[in-house]
């Protein structure tokens, strides 16, 4: 190590000292010395909250628990970690230089930190060797999300696409494999670095250069800025990924690259409220939810702008619709307000808002921003959730022009959240005198809220939430599904057909019409397991935005002309 280096090192474990910064040592059984950052599990309630990276560092040298802590401060991890509801740690070989072994023990060390859905690869030096030559040469490179090499020798070849931060005096060779890899053909210009992506897939993407003068916390924030907050990583298919522990390549495939949600990336600022609820004066607690506000919306017209309602899953971060549905993306584009709320109040320090005090919240808003329109208010939701926008449809139906929700119905009886006997029997008050869009969107491989099976479908939440939404909208009432009428939602529906994404996920759509109306809509998503998948977003969009409420009247309109 040079002088100026070491200098640097010591320097910073003199301001680390000062902040009482701390590594242990992980266990799970692992063969090798893996140093992980000591940091809080409490939610940290600003910044991203989900699908928070885990940053696995290979150095020349190995490290105990105070130098780890020197180069977390040299690399700046912290200030990502923190921002970014992250976690880090460096990985040492198990004998004195790192070899094959330690491509194995990565797979362990994976399995330590839960489901790898965000690992981000920093190699330096001879880890950067070690990454290059061996550990991109492996399989389990699919389930990386991105990679880091400073100062490295080249590999012959990378197992799989990932995209790749290359630097050093051997970048170029370095980066040719992970180039091939990614198959990234285009290439454009910026900030000193020669950068090649995919023309089918933009996340997969290289850059490479010679790194000259820059710190080596230079090159990480660089690197993150371009590159590693750009992506995460999920495998859902056939299974539930977030139910299995590291990451299993050789049987679900190489996982699926999708785009980080970051807000300003898509031109939307993000607001944390937090609203005083008093209760006959007196104080009561709080509610907490969080606003996605549009670069369109501060000149808006009055009453001109769409409001989408999100509602996490079971016990879930209260960002996680917003990070994971897909809505946020394509707010701007669409033109819509989004509002995720803390409705469950499973986040410390917070009160569950309960189906009223979510109605009260969207109050709140509509008086806060004069630019939302009282007459296109939309919800969606995850899993627990899903259910409560499904409720939410039937026992507040003055209020919303369309409901829906991904991986979660009505359950037929009493269960965790609400009555099924009790939705249905208002379903039936209602029938005949409100109308309801109902849009149900569900992987077909979910296991966690059934999707329904040609041998057992009876008492799934999605069958009996599609019986409670023909209830109320006056239709025909299916008192069984047979699959041998349709493979995938077991009754005729109208409009079927099948989309597919770039990556090959198909997902299968139907509609039940009312006259002319296309009432409730089905998506199923071949061979997903229980999450969101993002591309649904598009798809819900387009069908809720067929639809208004007058405010004063509670009639639902019905434009035929969705936007595209």
């Amino acid at each position: 190590m040079c002088a100026k280096t070491t200098i640097s090192l010591l320097l910073s474990l003199m301001a680390l000292l000062a902040h009482g910064a701390s590594f242990s040592r992980v266990s799970n059984g692992l063969k090798a010395e893996v140093w992980k950052a000591d940091r809080s599990t409490e939610r940290v309630l600003s910044g991203n909250g989900v699908f928070g990276p885990v940053m696995y560092v290979f150095l020349s040298e190995r490290v105990d628990s105070a130098a780890a802590a020197v180069w977390a401060e040299t690399l700046g991890l912290e200030t990502i970690a923190s921002e970014f509801a992250g976690q880090y740690c460096f990985v040492n070989p198990i004998g004195e230089r790192y070899g094959d072994a330690d491509v194995a023990e990565f797979r362990e060390v994976l399995k330590a930190f839960g489901p790898a859905t965000n690992a981000k690869v920093i190699a330096i030096g001879e880890g950067a060797t070690f990454v290059n030559q061996r550990l991109a040469a492996d399989p389990i490179i699919g389930a990386v999300a991105s990679v880091v090499s400073i100062d490295g020798a080249p590999g012959s070849r990378v197992a799989a696409p990932v995209p790749a931060f290359v630097v050093g005096k051997k970048a170029k060779a370095v980066a040719k494999p992970y180039i091939l890899a990614n198959d990234a053909r285009l290439a454009d210009g910026g900030e000193g670095l020669s950068h090649r992506f995919c023309p089918d897939e933009p996340l997969r993407q290289v850059f490479f250069g010679a790194r000259g003068n820059a710190s080596y916390g230079e090159v990480i924030t660089q690197a993150w800025d371009r590159l590693m907050s750009r992506n995460y990583r999920y495998n859902n298919m056939h299974h539930t990924q977030y139910t299995v522990p590291g990451a299993d390549v050789e049987k679900y495939g190489n996982s699926e690259l999708i785009p980080y949600m970051i807000p300003a990336h898509y031109g939307v600022e993000r607001h944390m409220v937090e609203h005083e609820v008093t209760v006959f004066g007196k104080a009561a607690g709080k509610y907490l939810w969080y606003e996605y506000i549009p670069e369109f919306f501060a000149s808006a017209p009055k009453a001109s702008v769409p409001l989408m309602v999100l509602l996490h899953g079971n016990t879930n971060d209260p960002r996680t619709q917003a990070e994971t549905s897909g809505f946020v993306e394509i707010a701007q584009k669409e033109q819509f307000f989004v509002a995720e709320l803390e409705w469950q109040g499973t986040t410390k320090g917070y009160m569950a808002m309960g189906l009223d005090g979510i109605e009260h919240t969207i109050r709140l808003l509509l008086k806060k921003y004069p630019q939302l329109d009282p007459s296109r208010i939309y919800a969606e939701g995850l899993s627990a959730g899903s259910m409560t926008a499904s409720a939410l449809g039937v026992q507040k139906s003055h209020l919303f022009a369309a409901v829906g929700g991904h991986s979660g119905g009505i359950y037929p009886g009493l269960v965790a959240y609400y009555d099924g006997e009790s939705l249905m029997a208002e379903a039936t008050q209602k029938r005949g005198a409100v109308e309801m869009p109902y849009c149900s969107v569900c992987g077909t491989a979910d296991k966690v809220v059934k999707y329904p099976q040609p041998d057992d479908w009876e008492e799934t939440s999605f069958f009996h939430a599609w019986k409670v939404y023909q209830t109320m909208n006056d239709l025909p009432v299916a008192d069984k599904l047979d699959f041998a009428v349709d493979a995938f939602f077991g009754m005729n529906l109208s409009d079927r057909e099948r989309l597919s994404t770039p990556q090959g996920i198909g997902m299968e759509t139907g509609v039940i019409y009312k006259g002319e109306v296309p009432i409730i809509k089905l998506v199923a998503v071949d061979g997903y397991g229980h999450w969101n998948f993002k591309p649904t977003a598009q798809v819900m969009w387009n069908y809720f935005s067929q639809f208004s409420r007058d405010p004063a009247t509670k009639t639902l309109h019905y434009n035929s002309k969705p936007s595209k």
